[in-house]
């Protein structure tokens, strides 16, 4: 019996309807066509020609996203094998000379792209999306994601984004960076930071 195979599709840019697959939902949860769509409106051009990191990145769908409206380079970091070959695969169908992709960990792999981009010309966007549902050894997903933001000494960095479950109390400064925005959907929100 085949599987149902689950997808979703770019909603704008160049490769607008091309269906990119998503992993299992027992393993990752895709953010939503409008929460998509609301992130990449607060970017409007100002995506053009930036770095995407994607961090939690489960299918890519956010900076497979961005890699379609212009990005210069989406990097994208996901822990999970089945999930991160899925990721591959989404790459290769959209752009892969535009897509680096990561087997690993965010809070390992994160700092080390960042500090890799530390001293380049060009500006850095940052998306976040842990996995909302607390599974085990998660329960303090949220606080070392916070803690992994007040790290960052780049002064290349242009925005970071939050996807995060509504109840969650996001911080207004994080390290270098201050909350600017919040928009929330339902039981999921979006916080943005810029540099202070």
């Amino acid at each position: 019996m085949k599987k149902n195979i689950l997808t979703t599709q770019i909603i704008a840019g160049k490769y607008k309807g091309k269906k990119i697959e998503l992993p299992s939902l027992d393993v990752t949860r895709s953010s939503k066509a409008r929460v998509k769509e609301s992130f990449f409106n607060v970017l409007q051009f100002d995506i053009i020609d930036k770095v995407f990191i994607e961090a939690f990145a489960g299918s890519g769908s956010i900076g497979l996203e961005a890699v379609s409206r212009d990005v210069k380079k989406s990097y994208f970091i996901e822990l999970n094998k089945s999930s991160y070959n899925i990721l591959v695969n989404n790459c290769k169908s959209i752009d892969i000379n535009k897509c680096q992709t990561m087997l690993g960990d965010t809070f390992v792999q994160l700092p080390s792209i960042l500090n890799s981009l530390k001293n380049s010309s060009d500006e850095l966007i940052v998306y976040i999306d842990p996995p909302f549902d607390y599974r085990d050894g998660m329960e303090d997903i949220y606080e070392k994601s916070f803690d992994l933001v007040k790290e960052i000494e780049n002064d290349n960095i242009l925005m970071i984004c939050f996807e995060h479950v509504s109840t969650v109390e996001v911080p207004d400064v994080l390290g270098k960076f201050e909350k600017c925005k919040s928009k929330k959907f339902g039981k999921t929100t979006l916080t943005y930071f810029r540099l202070a």
